[in-house]
């Protein structure tokens, strides 16, 4: 079975919520892929949360080059860098990601630290930069990394086969309605809600080329998906997910999640336990 661990849920506004970024990992002490770092050194308190070690982050895959997305990932090299250091990492870790991410990387680095940890850095991590349609295998798991067509900076998802369900990422755009035909009958699929169709003229979802969490179960519930995750939120509620699951169950047929930060969602055949 997969556990995917939400370690953050929040958009790149919120302060009580983490932004999001979560980890796939099979049960049972399995490696895993951290999906996005979040915005802050809170990454490392997260992690350390979810019974992960900075030394078993072997595959990193980063989605878009917005700071709530890539910065923490530049606490955890100055972590790292260090355990390069003392021989406590041994492999060179792995970061998928595009071009633009690539180069934003190297120039928030640079400035952030010193030439030194740099060099430590670059010697031991494997940039693998991705173009549409690539396909790696990370812990014995096919994933196909695809561009989402955002509107705004250049942004990749991915689809894989989790416990024999057909499970694909999004980011945090709403979805292009060039990849209706990718999504359509997906058994589960991550889709970001920013806020709720009723507070849309207070936070601008659609204007921000993001969703509400009915504009996303419609589409999705269109497309034949079973089971969808709402994530990349506000933080205004604190019964957020009963409000969200609500409204987007109004108009989704099928099972709709709103994970709380470090919520877990395990997988099985073609099931889902919270």
């Amino acid at each position: 079975m997969t556990k995917i661990t939400m370690l953050g849920t929040g958009n790149g506004g919120t302060i009580n919520l983490y932004n999001t970024c979560f980890i796939i990992q099979n049960i049972g002490g399995g490696k895993i892929l951290l999906v996005d770092t979040g915005g802050s050194i809170e990454i490392i308190r997260r992690l350390k949360e979810a019974d992960i070690d900075l030394t078993e982050i072997k595959d990193i895959f980063i989605s878009h080059s917005h700071t709530d997305h890539i910065l923490g990932l530049i606490w955890m090299f100055k972590k790292m860098s260090r355990m390069f250091m003392h021989k406590e990492i041994k492999e060179k870790i792995n970061v998928y990601c595009n071009d633009i991410v690539y180069e934003a990387i190297k120039g928030v680095s640079s400035y952030i630290l010193s030439p030194k940890l740099m060099d430590i850095i670059y010697n031991n991590t494997n940039f693998v930069v991705l173009d549409d349609g690539d396909k790696h295998t990370i812990n014995g798991i096919e994933y196909e990394f695809f561009d989402i067509q955002a509107r705004g900076t250049k942004q990749f998802g991915f689809e894989c086969n989790l416990d024999e369900n057909r499970f694909v990422f999004l980011g945090d755009e709403t979805l292009n309605s060039a990849l209706y035909e990718r999504v359509k009958n997906a058994d589960y699929v991550m889709h970001e809600a920013f806020c709720l169709e009723e507070e849309e003229n207070i936070f601008h979802a659609y204007e921000k080329n993001h969703s509400t969490a009915l504009s996303a179960a419609k589409v999705m519930n269109e497309l034949n998906v079973k089971n969808l995750i709402l994530y990349h939120t506000e933080e205004s509620h604190d019964n957020k997910k009963e409000l969200y699951e609500k409204e987007a169950q109004s108009v989704f047929s099928g099972n709709v999640i709103v994970p709380n930060d470090r919520e877990e969602i395990v997988l099985t055949k073609k099931n889902v336990r919270r």
